[in-house]
């Protein structure tokens, strides 16, 4: 398996040495370009000369004279070898002496037959490098009688370039190499920010979360950085709960364990006859026992409600009967605790979808919290109202309230405040987790020594 490095350098290098070999392969054409024009249009410039000079001075005569009298003429103006061709192609003259057997057909010796310059590069057997050729037609009295060819040998051009071309491969190795280590260094500050954050993933994954991501770079690595120490601090925030909620639990359940298990001990042991003693004893084990079930039984709905085992029985229900409902249930608690406990509703509420049972465990479950943290002069209010298309339930106490510390979490699993009285910390909980499953929204809000306002939104439809 490649490593990010790897393919960093190796992607970065490949990009490099593309660029380079694309370049230098422009610059060298460029290059080859520059100095074979320089050698065509010398060879041009001498060759159009020579012809001017025979058609002004020579033309009166025939080409085969003119050869035989004033042959020195052609190779005065250049030091190319200079051919001169009739216009079946057979060469006449050739200024280092080598005449070919076979007819000129070359594209240049054609061009010029037309009345134009023509030009060939190529090899040729007397020498080893590339020759250019310029060739020009001879005329007399506007009428073509010949080819002047001028032939220039490549050997000092092709060597220059070969020159160049070392030149600029052995620059281009060199600009690679430093590339290559820059690419390193420049996949360093990836990769080795990147090996921190899996070293401390890795920790993370084996239980230690106290390992902590050092952010040093403000792009993608450091987001990275910042997730994964917020999800450490969540991890920990929740391991937290959670042996907080398996402390609470556990002493919760002691509690009733301990009174059914001691009552249970005393009867056994004690004088059956003593009936007092024998009610008062079962009396205590079924309150406890009682106490016992309900506290398991909310733990499992809780935790039917969060895996979504549990369906909603949505009906259509009258919000006011279940409102009052829920009064005539608690107004006898709210008469032997000394509570001011009203309840007021339009009377024009409209009909709602909704799990009758499971609203009505909200609503109990708030108004249980709000009668458990009342004040001397205890108050609690239940008002429900209409309002574009969502039935508003709001329950306020003058109690204790909620500090603005603890106000965020309260609706948090397990959680309990530090003035709380609830059994394991679930209860709102369950709340939240009821009226988001209704579409709708549970807010709280707080102030400490005044009271508390809890807000239940709930859609007509679902």
């Amino acid at each position: 398996m490649k490593s990010i490095k790897t393919r960093l350098v190796g992607n970065f290098m490949l990009l490099i040495v593309v660029t380079i070999a694309v370049l230098e392969i422009l610059l060298l054409n460029a290059v080859k370009y520059y100095y074979y024009n320089n050698i065509e249009d010398i060879l041009t410039n001498q060759i159009k000369i020579s012809s001017d000079f025979y058609s002004r001075y020579f033309s009166s005569s025939t080409l085969q004279e003119n050869l035989i009298d004033n042959v020195d003429v052609f190779w005065e103006q250049t030091p190319a070898e200079v051919q001169i061709a009739d216009t079946e192609g057979n060469v006449l003259m050739d200024s280092i002496g080598v005449l070919p057997k076979e007819k000129i057909q070359t594209d240049d010796f054609k061009k010029a037959l037309k009345g134009s310059k023509g030009l060939w590069v190529g090899s040729v057997s007397y020498d080893k490098y590339k020759v250019m050729t310029v060739s020009y037609p001879l005329k007399s009295n506007d009428k073509i009688i010949g080819v002047l060819r001028f032939t220039s040998s490549l050997k000092d051009v092709e060597k220059l370039i070969e020159k160049v071309t070392f030149v600029f491969i052995a620059a281009g190795i060199i600009v690679i190499i430093l590339a290559g280590l820059l690419g390193v260094f420049l996949s360093n500050t990836i990769t080795e920010p990147l090996k921190e954050v899996t070293d401390s993933a890795q920790k993370m994954a084996g239980g230690n979360f106290t390992a902590r991501v050092p952010r040093k770079y403000d792009d993608e690595i450091g987001k990275l950085s910042d997730t994964l120490n917020y999800m450490a601090d969540e991890v920990l925030k929740r391991e937290q709960l959670k042996n907080d909620f398996i402390s609470s639990v556990s002493h919760e359940l002691r509690t009733p364990l301990t009174s059914i298990r001691g009552w249970a001990i005393t009867l056994k042991s004690g004088d059956l006859s003593d009936k007092d003693m024998i009610s008062d004893g079962l009396n205590i084990i079924d309150e406890e026992g009682e106490r016992l079930s309900g506290m398991v039984e909310e733990l499992l709905d809780f935790s039917k409600l969060i895996s979504g085992k549990t369906k909603l029985k949505i009906q259509q229900c009258n919000i006011i009967d279940i409102i009052n409902k829920v009064h005539k249930q608690l107004t006898p608690r709210a008469e032997r605790e000394n509570i001011n406990f009203t309840v007021s509703y339009d009377p024009d509420l409209p009909y709602i979808n909704i799990d009758k049972n499971r609203i009505i465990q909200v609503l109990i479950n708030v108004l249980d919290n709000a009668f458990k943290f009342v004040g001397e002069d205890a108050k609690v209010t239940l008002t429900a109202t209409y309002d574009n298309s969502y039935i508003i339930i709001v329950i306020e106490d003058n109690g204790c309230g909620i500090s603005k510390e603890e106000l965020p979490k309260v609706k948090e699993k397990f959680y309990k405040g530090k003035s709380s009285k609830s059994q394991n910390g679930i209860g709102l909980s369950i709340c939240d987790e009821i009226i988001s499953q209704h579409n709708g929204i549970l807010q709280i809000d707080s102030e400490l020594n005044v009271g508390t306002k809890v807000s239940i939104c709930l859609p007509l439809e679902n």
